[in-house]
């Protein structure tokens, strides 16, 4: 796991304003977010990727117009599918997508109430079937890691792609 983290990366984290109290003008506005309640719902990996598709329509990265905009929008639906499917086999199933998109980078979050940390396999073994969702988000992401809230059991599993050019 890489970093603990609670913001995107080109992101100094929520506005405190300026030195008297007023909002600092050179805060930008706060990025779109979407979000999906998934708890207590079924086909919960389906709906969480043509939610993620819906959102990359809105936000222009579908449909694309390069190879390489194709592409990112592929991993990040295949991220999302993995972090959703972790949550469901290894933490008694997700209770919430974010998505968080900024001019650099998409942010994925996949809130659960399981207690574990989620973690790649290591080795790495190719040949073997399962165990490749967390392998798989390493190796795609700018950056991933957990966020785990004091007092409030689960946590927090996020992932970062770049955004295309």
């Amino acid at each position: 796991m890489s970093t603990a983290r609670p913001y995107a990366a080109d992101d100094s984290g929520p506005d405190t304003g300026g030195s008297d109290g007023e909002p600092d003008v050179r805060t930008r506005a706060p990025e779109p977010v979407r979000r999906l309640t998934l708890s207590g719902e079924s086909g919960i990996v389906p709906r969480a990727r043509d939610f993620t598709r819906q959102a990359l329509h809105d936000w222009g990265w579908l449909p694309a117009a390069t190879a390489d905009r194709r592409a990112a929008a592929e991993d990040v639906l295949l991220v999302v599918s993995e972090l959703v499917t972790n949550a469901c086999l290894h933490a008694g199933g997700p209770e919430e997508l974010r998505l968080w998109r900024s001019p650099k980078a998409l942010r994925m979050e996949v809130e659960d109430g399981g207690p574990g940390d989620p973690a790649p396999r290591t080795p790495h073994r190719a040949g073997r079937p399962g165990g490749h969702g967390m392998f798989i988000v390493q190796r795609l992401c700018l950056d991933w890691g957990v966020i785990r809230t004091d007092g409030r059991p689960g946590k927090t599993v996020w992932a970062e792609l770049a955004a295309p050019s």
